[in-house]
C-alpha cells in the first residue's frame, strides 16, 4: 500500500532493490485501486512500467492520503488493470465505451491492448468489429475469414436498415426518478427558488436503458449488469427531465404513471424563516408491442 510519508521504510518488496512496496494503492480519477507492484510493471515500456520501475516514489504525484495519483478515467482503469494481470482482454457484453478504452490504452502505452480494441478492416475496406468481445482471438479469426465478413456484413446491413417500428416491438417499462428541492420564503412571489434536480435515476431492464439513453447513461454504479437483467442504479449524465422525456418519446415510449412524495422543513426553528420543500418523483414509461 502506498504510504503518505515517502520517507517511511518500505517493506514486502518483490525486488529488494525496488523502492516501491509490493502492494500499491492508486487514485485514478477519484477511484481507488489496490494492486501488486508486479502487475503495474507487467508490460515493459508502458507508461506504468516507466513510472514504477524507472522513477522513485518521490517523483510521482500523490493525493492527500498518499496514494499515487493518475488523472485519468477511474471507471475505465479497471479494464486496464485487468489486462495487466494476465494480458488478456475480457469485456462485458454490449460494452459502450470501447473507443474511450482504446484511448486509455494509447495513453498508458499498451500497444497490444490498443490494437485489440481498434476496429478491424476487412479486404473490402469495411470495418469489422468482434462479435464476442470476451474472446478477441476468435473474433479476429472470424473477421479474417470470408464467412465472418459475410456474417458481419449481414449484421451491419440489418442494423442500418432497422426502422423505429422494429424497435418498438421490444416492449418494456422504464422508470425515471429524481429528488428535487426548492425554497419558499416569506414573500412567495419573489423568493420562490424553483426545482433543483440533483440526479435523474433510471430503473428497468439494462438493454432497454442502454438502447434509449446510449452514451448519456452513467453505468458506473452497476457497470457489469447483463443486458437481460434489471437495475435501479443507473443515472443520467444531465439534469434536465425534459431531455430524458424526449429520449424516451423518440423510441416509442409513453408515460403511463407518475407518483410523488414531499416533505417540508424550516431552515431554522423560527417558523417565519424560509421553508425547504424536498420531493421524490417517479415517472413510469411504457413501450408496447
Amino acid at each position: 500500500m502506498a504510504l503518505a510519508d515517502t520517507e517511511r521504510v518500505v517493506t514486502n518488496c518483490t525486488d529488494p532493490g525496488s523502492p516501491f512496496s509490493e502492494i500499491i494503492e492508486l487514485n485514478v480519477g477519484g477511484q481507488v485501486y489496490v494492486t501488486r507492484h508486479k502487475t503495474l510493471i507487467a508490460v515493459p515500456d508502458s507508461l506504468l512500467w516507466n513510472m514504477f520501475s524507472k522513477k522513485s516514489p518521490k517523483e510521482l504525484a500523490r493525493d492527500s492520503k498518499g496514494r499515487y495519483f493518475l488523472d485519468r478515467d477511474g471507471f475505465l482503469f479497471r479494464y486496464i488493470l485487468d489486462y495487466l494481470r494476465d494480458l488478456n482482454l475480457v469485456l462485458p457484453d454490449f460494452f459502450p465505451e470501447k473507443s474511450r478504452l482504446q484511448r486509455e490504452a494509447d495513453f498508458f502505452q499498451l500497444r497490444d491492448l490498443a490494437k485489440r480494441l481498434s476496429p478491424r478492416v476487412s479486404k473490402d475496406n469495411s470495418i469489422c468489429e468482434e462479435i464476442s468481445q470476451s474472446d478477441t482471438e476468435e473474433g479476429a479469426q472470424q473477421c479474417g475469414s470470408s464467412a465472418g465478413v459475410e456474417t458481419l456484413r449481414a449484421i451491419s446491413v440489418s442494423g442500418a436498415t432497422r426502422s423505429p417500428s422494429l424497435d418498438s416491438r421490444k416492449s418494456g417499462y422504464i422508470t425515471i426518478g429524481y429528488r428535487g428541492s426548492y425554497t419558499i420564503g416569506r414573500d412567495i412571489q419573489t423568493d420562490a427558488k424553483f426545482r433543483r434536480v440533483a440526479r435523474i435515476t433510471v430503473c428497468g431492464k439494462t438493454a432497454l436503458a442502454k438502447e434509449v439513453f446510449g452514451d448519456t447513461l452513467n453505468e458506473s454504479r452497476d457497470p457489469d449488469r447483463p443486458p437481460e437483467r434489471y437495475t435501479s442504479r443507473y443515472y443520467l449524465k444531465y439534469n434536465f427531465l425534459e431531455q430524458a422525456f424526449d429520449k424516451l418519446t423518440e423510441v416509442g415510449f409513453h408515460m403511463v404513471a407518475c407518483s410523488s412524495t414531499g416533505t417540508c422543513a424550516y431552515t431554522s426553528n423560527d417558523p417565519n424563516e424560509d421553508k425547504i420543500w424536498t420531493s421524490y418523483t417517479e415517472y413510469v414509461f411504457c413501450r408496447e408491442q
